[in-house]
């Protein structure tokens, strides 16, 4: 075999060797692309699952607020003005937020027992547009009375399960009873959000 027929016979093996190895990393990118495509619909069906999960809370307690897309407690709540004393509140008022915190825990233990999830669970404190000067902190405090008095009732969150954050909106926020003016004492009082927590999902 003469120099230019070795040649054309050596460039052929390499054409050859590298429409081979072409090939092959092409089939390994379409099968990689659609394992994780696979994948990520896996996670967002998961996400849905975990989102639509909340809906099992006890109705006795929660309601689906459609406008905010949020689970909201439905126990009328009122604090005397200028005060976040949880005595304000009636007993038997009470014993329902009672209920509720138990709720909550159970509703959020069975849901990371059975999809490995966590969530957030908000309990923001609110004031009646009145302008009083402590509005912000009332609000807060207001919020923290309802832990405290959980707490106080045997009613605690694994914080590896749920992540508790307390705030006040003081005359701001969402979902205040309308009409929304100084007289109108019903937003002297608290909302409870429960959120699944963003994250790795397993």
């Amino acid at each position: 075999m003469n120099k230019r027929s070795y040649f054309w016979a050596s460039y052929a093996d390499l054409m050859s060797s590298l429409f081979f190895i072409m090939l092959v990393l092409f089939v390994l990118t379409v099968v990689m692309l659609q394992k994780q495509m696979k994948a990520t619909e896996a996670e967002i069906n998961k996400i849905k699952e975990i989102q639509n999960a909340i809906s099992n809370i006890d109705s006795t307690y929660f309601a689906y607020n459609a406008e905010h897309k949020k689970h909201i407690l439905k126990i009328d709540v009122g604090f005397q003005t200028n005060s976040a004393n949880i005595i304000d509140i009636d007993e038997h008022t009470r014993l329902q937020l009672l209920n509720a915190g138990k709720a909550i825990n159970r509703f959020i233990y069975e849901a990371c027992k059975k999809y490995n999830a966590q969530y957030l669970l908000i309990i923001e404190g609110q004031a009646s547009k009145d302008d009083y000067v402590r509005n912000n902190e009332l609000s807060y405090e207001r919020a923290l009375a309802l832990v405290n008095y959980w707490k106080r009732n045997g009613v605690f969150f694994n914080s590896e399960q749920c992540e508790v954050i307390i705030s006040g909106s003081g005359q701001e926020g969402t979902l205040r009873i309308q009409p929304d003016v100084a007289g109108n004492v019903k937003n002297q009082r608290f909302l409870i959000h429960i959120l699944p927590k963003p994250g790795v999902i397993k």
